[in-house]
């Protein structure tokens, strides 16, 4: 590695809308690092995400699923 070309890591402090803090190293130089989702809040990590059905898709494709499931059992 070359010499005093990487960027200095300092302790950061990450605070997110939520209201939940955690500390982690970054190079953002203030030390505080704002953030709108983390994994306390995000509907992915939570468990409480949704499928958006667009225009029907997701419905047709789980009933095209269902069909091929019962053919399988049969």
């Amino acid at each position: 590695m070359k010499a005093n070309i990487h960027p200095e890591y300092v302790v950061t402090e990450v605070t997110c809308s939520c209201g939940a803090k955690f500390t982690t190293r970054s190079t953002a130089k203030s030390g505080e690092i704002h953030v709108e989702t983390c994994s306390d809040c995000h509907p992915f990590y939570t468990g409480k995400q949704r499928v958006l059905d667009t225009a029907g898709r997701v419905a047709k494709f789980q009933q095209k699923y269902a069909k091929v499931q019962a053919a399988k059992k049969k």
